[in-house]
């Protein structure tokens, strides 16, 4: 998202009132949401930005109770099993973007937790 879409969006405008919030307001809450972890620039010049929900470790966190849950140590599975197979269905990583799993992934990998694998058919993940 940029800057200005969110300035025209319904979290800083109301368009009943026809009042939005000016650019440098928003810039300061979304650089406080960039220091809790939550927000992510996309270029130098801070036009456009990911938010987060969770940050990457936070959902890793989540991931690696559910393997501990199941006793799913030394097992290896594919990115896509992990966000649309059967088996985490009711877990809330279910569905996660793939670019947001393997940050999450990354962050588990760094605690040495797990393993980010290359397999036949793409990239796994190999959980310690």
């Amino acid at each position: 998202m940029t800057v200005r879409e969110a300035q025209d969006g319904p979290l800083f405008a109301n368009r009943r009132l026809q009042r939005k919030l000016p650019l440098e307001a928003i810039q300061v809450v979304l650089e406080e949401l960039r220091k809790q972890g939550n927000l992510e620039w996309l270029d130098k010049n801070k036009s456009s930005f990911l938010i987060m929900w969770k940050r990457p470790e936070e959902w890793g966190k989540l991931i690696y109770q559910w393997v501990l849950k199941n006793g799913l140590t030394n097992s290896v599975f594919t990115l896509y099993e992990l966000t649309s197979g059967d088996d985490t269905e009711n877990e809330e990583f279910h569905g996660l973007d793939e670019s947001m799993l393997l940050r999450a992934l990354q962050a588990l990998q760094q605690e040495h937790k797990a393993e980010i694998i290359t397999l036949d058919d793409g990239r796994g993940v190999k959980f310690f």
